[in-house]
């Protein structure tokens, strides 16, 4: 039920032409007279859609048609992005002159710095990549570093940190690895460090590149092992030099993501032998990852062989080849799942968070495990002060910030929940200012004519450098005209001034809390979940299917209806009131299936019913350590942040604050055998 909007065709929104404008209208009705001169919108519609189909005729046209229209720079930057392959340097400085300092200038300077290197100009690239703004490309950062080596700077570390951060084979970043590696900065170590960490993270391309650079045999393999890493290993007779060691751990890893229990198998009787050290180790490594994601019990003994192969491999702890943050990081989950002694189950969560990057470290959740693990291992008495005071020193960090951790830190150390005070009431010359910014209103306009992808963006775009005050002057703008994603996520963005309002705001609340209140669900925890589902946008829908605001299926929607006897046709979804009742319905029906449990019932809600009920077997954990071990990123981050939400609405619903450890719950593990069975027809 994750919110991933599309935008829309034009074929979809032909009957909805009408209802557009008129919101657009309303929308501009406060706007200069220029801007309501405008009148149809379908010429703008009609271009995205020549955009979609690479219609360069009916883009021209277009471009024409739409000289004076307010969202002029968008239907320019579609009819020259689609021609961008033959277009040439001054055509796109003219576009730039066009429109400075807009979102389109610097979206079409993105796409042409990934053209310009794909045509390796380097010297148009060079000179254009200093004013871009966004620079938030990686392929882009990697041809701005090998035009950076070509010109001869030291760019080893920037070049080597952004290949293995890659998310796949890409041009830029593989030209710029090939170039340094024929070079002689990369060597063959960094090379099959690449390879592995690809494998890990189920990049075969990227796999298949990186040991091409050693040799055109061990890409050959890669390929090769990929497809069957089961038969590659079996045909292969043992450790027959470095490159046979490294396309071994690389086909262990890949078996390892499929079976965690065949690759150790593969490792105990044969490889971990074969192998060096430091790869048996990243091998083991890998494996336990693989076995901790599926909550297996046998990750932490996997992680231990790991550590003891690595400690054999280099005692001085020099030399060492860092593992990755998330590999360390599924081994703290899986120690938190570990039902063993508390001292190493502690120790095993130290072990990791020390030997993770210094940024991954800060990361809210690490510290806290990090803080709750030094007083988990604390000596008693004086001898273990130092640990638990630096414990509280960890948890303080993270105190009172807005997120799942930060509430746990503030509770562990007596705190309660406490709204912030409310800014200082805008002033009419801060909301006029925000009102008349030519980007929001571009950006509005988008959103109400259906294209919001490109409205959401645009929005994005033009709240950068602003500071608090004008952000909550965006945000308000935003509220005001219901657009409530853009009011909760600019409003999310201040640090000083916190309006609570604007980022946990209560639309329909009449209706919400009646619905609620008569099925026996609790206000709160729903605004919380749809604040997270769709942030309440009405027409919202997921890249699955979800609809409206609380995200639900269509074959849900009809199951529930059925459930509660209600006369439902499918394009009811789309009500706003039905949608609610058929979404508080359903989401009732998961909390009793799973005994009132918000994490599990939020757990369902995302993922179905039948994820979580196999999640919860095994030990019993503390709540907060199962939601961490929610194999699922997605759906780990849902969980948290649905709880999380609900702290606040409690306290904006003016109802008893209800603590984040009260709604998790007590310890969750199997289903308790007194309980009524689970209903199996649940979606």
């Amino acid at each position: 039920m994750n919110l991933m909007p599309l935008p829309k065709t034009p074929g979809r929104l032909a009957s909805r032409t009408l209802a557009a404008l008129g919101l657009a209208v309303v929308l501009l009705s406060s706007q200069p007279p220029t801007a309501l001169a405008q009148g149809d919108y379908q010429v703008v519609l009609d271009a995205r859609e020549s955009f979609r189909k690479k219609d360069k005729s009916q883009l021209a046209a277009a471009a024409a048609a739409a000289r004076q229209h307010l969202l002029a720079p968008w239907v320019d930057y579609w009819e020259l992005n689609n021609r961008l392959g033959t277009a040439q340097v001054d055509e796109v400085e003219a576009f730039y002159a066009r429109w400075p300092g807009t979102y389109v200038e610097d979206r079409l300077r993105n796409d042409w710095l990934l053209e310009l290197g794909r045509r390796r100009d380097w010297a148009n690239f060079s000179r254009d990549y200093p004013r871009f703004r966004m620079n938030d490309d990686r392929e882009v950062t990697c041809y701005a570093l090998l035009t950076q080596h070509l010109a001869g700077q030291d760019v080893r570390d920037a070049a080597r940190s952004a290949w293995l951060a890659q998310r796949d084979l890409d041009d830029g970043c593989n030209l710029l690895a090939s170039t340094l590696f024929a070079a002689g900065q990369f060597s063959e170590n960094d090379a099959w460090l690449e390879a592995r960490v690809s494998i890990e993270n189920n990049r075969p391309r990227a796999a298949r590149a990186a040991a091409g650079f050693v040799s055109p045999a061990a890409g050959n393999a890669v390929a090769e092992l990929v497809e069957n890493p089961a038969r590659y290993l079996s045909r292969k007779g043992g450790s027959e030099g470095p490159q046979a060691a490294e396309l071994a751990t690389l086909a262990l890893l890949r078996l390892a993501a499929s079976d965690p229990q065949a690759a150790a198998a593969q490792l105990k009787d044969r490889w971990q032998v074969a192998l060096p050290k430091q790869l048996a180790a990243w091998a083991w490594a890998g494996t336990a990852k693989q076995a901790a994601l599926k909550l297996m019990p046998e990750a932490v003994p996997y992680y231990q062989r790991a550590w003891a192969l690595r400690a054999e491999a280099a005692p001085a702890k020099r030399d060492l080849v860092p593992w990755s943050d998330d590999m360390l990081g599924w081994q703290v989950r899986a120690a938190l799942r570990y039902d063993g002694p508390d001292l190493e189950r502690w120790n095993l969560v130290n072990a990791a968070l020390q030997a993770m990057s210094a940024e991954e470290q800060k990361d809210p959740a690490w510290v806290y495990w990090r803080a709750r693990a030094l007083q988990g291992s604390a000596k008693a008495g004086p001898e273990g002060e130092p640990e638990r005071l630096a414990a509280k020193q960890m948890l303080e960090s993270i105190s009172g910030q807005m997120h799942f951790y930060g509430k746990l830190a503030h509770e562990d150390l007596g705190g309660t929940v406490v709204l912030p005070p409310r800014p200082a009431a805008l002033s009419a010359a801060e909301r006029e200012a925000a009102r008349r910014n030519p980007g929001f209103e571009r950006a509005l306009l988008l959103i109400a004519i259906g294209l919001r992808n490109e409205g959401v963006r645009e929005w994005n775009f033009t709240l950068r450098g602003l500071g608090d005050r004008e952000l909550l002057a965006a945000a308000q703008l935003a509220c005001d005209r219901e657009v409530w994603d853009r009011c909760i996520n600019t409003s999310d963005r201040t640090r000083q001034e916190v309006d609570m309002g604007q980022r946990f705001p209560t639309p329909f609340r009449q209706e919400l809390v009646a619905q609620a209140r008569e099925i026996g669900l609790d206000p709160a925890y729903v605004y919380g979940l749809i604040r997270q589902e769709s942030r309440f946008v009405m027409d919202a829908r997921s890249h699955v299917g979800a609809s409206g605001l609380m995200q639900i299926m269509p074959a849900t929607a009809r199951w529930t209806a059925k459930k509660i006897g209600l006369d439902y046709k499918p394009d009811m979804i789309a009500d706003r009131n039905v949608n609610l009742k058929l979404g508080t319905a359903y989401l009732k029906l998961v909390l009793d299936d799973f005994g009132g449990s918000q994490a599990l019932a939020a757990a369902a809600y995302n993922a179905g019913p039948g994820r979580p009920r196999r999640w919860r077997d095994g030990p019993l954990m503390e709540p907060a350590a199962w939601a961490e071990n929610i194999p699922f990123a997605e759906t780990r981050d849902y969980v948290k942040k649905v709880l999380s939400n609900s702290v606040y609405y409690s306290a904006l619903l003016g109802s008893k604050p209800v603590s984040l450890k009260a709604r998790l719950g007590p310890q969750i593990g199997p289903r308790d055998t007194r309980a009524p069975a689970s209903d199996k027809e649940l979606p």
